[in-house]
């Protein structure tokens, strides 16, 4: 394989680069060829949100040192945003393309900001509303309006008056990671303790007793990050330690089936859950899932989805898994964010930056 292009974009409050490095992988695979190209945006740097923005043919890309929007008819650098130009905080964990062209972006420990197509700025803390600083998640429902995931209950921003509305005991628990709202309009929360589901009048919600994670077949220790714990040990470098734990009931990310399957979950070691309305189906490692931490959801037009994992990206065409790690090119087996571009390539967030992969069909 030739070495691809060579990129690079300096941030302007970190000097933080850019880089692609060419890398392909050397194994034979059943999968389509496929190309993997890696863009630094520095070792100590997190890529914890992606989100393809249509209407101006770019990709949003959330670090932990500020925000870039990349040209995605080039794959060249458009915009950097820093604290400095209107973000709320620099440490991006959430990204959001709401109907109006605003973008949503939810911080760690700074509240949300939007920008708009004029170029302008607006930050939004709980003094607005905002049910916490520390923001996760974003979804949008057919009317325009906003729901929001906290550390501390979930949001409703209100597309007429831009009013908020909190929920809180609603939910299983209050620590929001992931939402996405089905073609009836019922938002899916996944939270640090389960799955809850607003209908628009009542809420239900699921555990691991209803059939929500896999089974614990490695009979790893359960993770000690249960309930209410200390905000400071959330700082992404999950495994860190070495030691993988399980706790089925913690849910990173929430995708609903565009194919009319139901809605996936991510756990923290159950690996994945799709819920079909009446049962649950979970998929670990022992199926061929590439880690059973699963951080992010994605389906692409075909259907087939994609999932971002503790040990490398699986896409599941419906039959079988095709896994994909840092022997195909990935910077990091740590894989928290996926973003599907029209051209059929997908983009994978990670730490040091983001691996670009190009799907190419037979």
């Amino acid at each position: 394989m030739t070495t691809l292009r060579r990129l690079r974009l300096l941030l302007a409050a970190g000097a933080m680069a850019l880089t692609a490095m060419g890398t392909a992988s050397a194994q034979t695979r059943t999968a389509p060829p496929a190309v993997m190209e890696s863009f630094n945006v520095g070792e100590r740097a997190y890529v914890r949100s992606l989100a393809v923005d249509q209407g101006r043919n770019s990709l949003w890309v959330g670090t932990s040192v500020g925000v870039l929007e990349v040209d995605l008819k080039g794959n060249v650098p458009r915009n950097t945003f820093t604290r400095e130009h209107g973000l709320a905080n620099e440490y991006v964990f959430a990204i959001g393309v709401a109907p109006d062209s605003k973008v949503w972006f939810g911080t760690n420990a700074g509240g949300a900001s939007t920008y708009d197509k004029a170029g302008a700025w607006k930050v939004y803390f709980p003094m607005h509303g905002l049910a916490d600083y520390w923001v996760y998640a974003f979804a949008f429902d057919r009317k325009g309006g906003a729901w929001i995931g906290t550390w501390d209950g979930a949001n409703y921003v209100d597309p007429q008056t831009g009013a908020f509305t909190t929920y809180r005991n609603e939910l299983i628990n209050i620590w929001v990671y992931g939402i996405d709202i089905d073609a009836q309009g019922r938002v899916w929360f996944g939270t640090e303790g389960g799955v809850t589901m607003h209908d628009g009048q009542s809420w239900t919600s699921w555990t691991h007793k209803d059939g929500l994670g896999a089974e614990n077949a490695g009979n790893l220790p359960r993770s000690a990050n249960t309930g209410l714990g200390t905000r400071s040990r959330h700082d992404l470098a999950l495994e860190a330690a070495g030691q993988e734990t399980y706790n089925p009931n913690y849910v990173f990310s929430v995708k609903v089936d565009n194919t009319g399957r139901g809605v996936w979950f991510g756990t923290w070691g159950g690996g994945v859950s799709l819920y079909d309305g009446k049962s649950w189906t979970s998929f670990s490692t022992a199926d061929g899932l590439a880690g059973n931490v699963v951080y992010a959801i994605a389906q692409d037009k075909d259907g087939g989805l994609w999932f971002g994992t503790n040990h490398g990206v699986s896409h599941w065409d419906g039959k079988r898994f095709v896994n994909y790690g840092k022997a195909d090119g990935l910077l990091n087996d740590n894989v928290y964010a996926i973003a599907l571009t029209p051209d059929g390539s997908a983009w994978f967030g990670v730490q040091g930056g983001v691996s670009h992969l190009l799907h190419r069909k037979q």
